[in-house]
């Protein structure tokens, strides 16, 4: 009964992997590192588009207490098999030394076929995400759920922004990355679809035509996963904090049961929905948690902290009964001490105002990114 589906749910994180010794992202990193990665985590290690990139894919969870502890300990592994071979593991958005044209594609045939269709926007994608899937119960319409959930999209950006720098240099922008992904083709947020048949004739015919392979790409901020029964969130950087990245995954389970059990939830929309949706999105990708957000039914506007009291009050019962409430709790420790990239900024500004030049301080960003990425949560309160 769908009154008591668990709403299962799994996380990917995207890393970075960086000279232990410089802070720099190497061109290429050595075939060793992600055999030894998978000899000794086995397939919750997955290889990048990118050579300077890892990516953690995790079991499926049904407690989100479970989940913290899983990915507390992946993240350290990984970080030690990283360290044997001089490199250090780094989550966050972008690289703040990350220079793109240096990168080098990882050897597979799809990644290939990627650089040969997107060619500079590919070789641009010097970027990590956060990914969650979470289980919607069979009988389920997922783009039905996916359609009233949209409206949501900006505040997981806003709770993850962690991408203050690009090539060295202070972006102006809290989310550079979800600027670089607007460069590609499907992605953002997705259109209204009628249904689950409605989105894969759309996927179909676009495969037909040659634009895509298979409907994994269509990249957008959330989509129905191809291979499995889940509604999958796109929109979110990678999460400096591990408490942080499970806070967002506990949010996306509780909203998405919410919806399925009450099916008129955020059905109401206009003409202008998607295009205050985007809206917000850029005001997510720019300011964060400090953004304001339009409003669905009026030119009001309203502070992010509001919005994000309104959405735990709306899952609350979900929840309870999820047993979420727990690690739900640091996203108020989010609005309190800001998200990864007021930190990186904060560091970077202190760093500099003591005399220190634009390189040395970035190097001190990544040093704090280093050790927070491995960095137990509970030592983080």
């Amino acid at each position: 009964m769908i009154e008591d589906f668990q709403y299962c749910f799994g996380l990917e994180e995207e890393f970075f992997l960086a000279s232990a010794v410089t802070g720099a992202l190497p061109a290429r990193v050595p075939g060793e590192v992600l055999e030894a990665a998978r000899r000794f985590l086995g397939p919750a290690v997955t290889s990048e588009m990118l050579q300077s990139q890892i990516e953690i894919a995790s079991p499926v969870f049904r407690d989100c207490h479970e989940a913290r502890r899983v990915m507390i300990d992946l993240r350290r592994r990984l970080a030690e098999i990283a360290a044997s071979s001089g490199l250090r593991l780094i989550a966050a958005g972008t690289h703040p030394l990350g220079t793109w044209h240096e990168q080098v594609v990882t050897y597979q045939r799809r990644y290939e076929r990627l650089m040969s269709d997107f060619r500079i926007v590919g070789q641009r994608n010097l970027v990590c995400g956060l990914h969650v899937h979470v289980a919607i119960p069979p009988g389920v319409d997922r783009v039905d759920v996916m359609n009233r959930s949209v409206r949501w999209l900006p505040l997981f950006l806003a709770l993850s922004t962690s991408s203050p720098f690009w090539a060295g240099r202070v972006s102006g922008l809290l989310s550079y990355r979800q600027a670089l992904y607007d460069e590609w083709p499907r992605s953002g947020i997705p259109d209204f679809f009628a249904d689950e048949h409605d989105y894969q004739s759309f996927a179909a015919r676009l495969a037909n035509a040659g634009a895509l392979q298979d409907p994994g790409q269509l990249w957008w901020a959330i989509r129905p996963a191809a291979r499995l029964p889940t509604l999958e969130l796109r929109i979110a950087d990678a999460c400096t904090r591990v408490e942080d990245s499970v806070a967002i995954a506990a949010l996306f389970r509780c909203l998405l049961a919410t919806l399925v059990a009450n099916p008129e939830l955020g059905r109401r929309r206009t003409t202008h929905t998607r295009r205050i949706i985007d809206e917000n999105r850029w005001r997510a990708k720019r300011d964060g948690i400090r953004a304001e957000f339009i409003a669905e039914g009026s030119s009001e506007v309203e502070p992010v902290p509001v919005v994000l009291e309104r959405t735990l009050a709306l899952v609350a019962e979900q929840a309870e009964r999820l047993d979420c409430t727990e690690a739900l709790r640091p996203l108020h420790r989010i609005l309190e001490r800001g998200t990864s990239a007021h930190e990186q900024l904060r560091i970077y500004n202190d760093e500099r105002a003591s005399g220190k030049s634009r390189t040395e301080a970035l190097r001190g960003v990544l040093g704090w990114l280093e050790r927070t990425t491995v960095m137990d949560g509970a030592s983080l309160h």
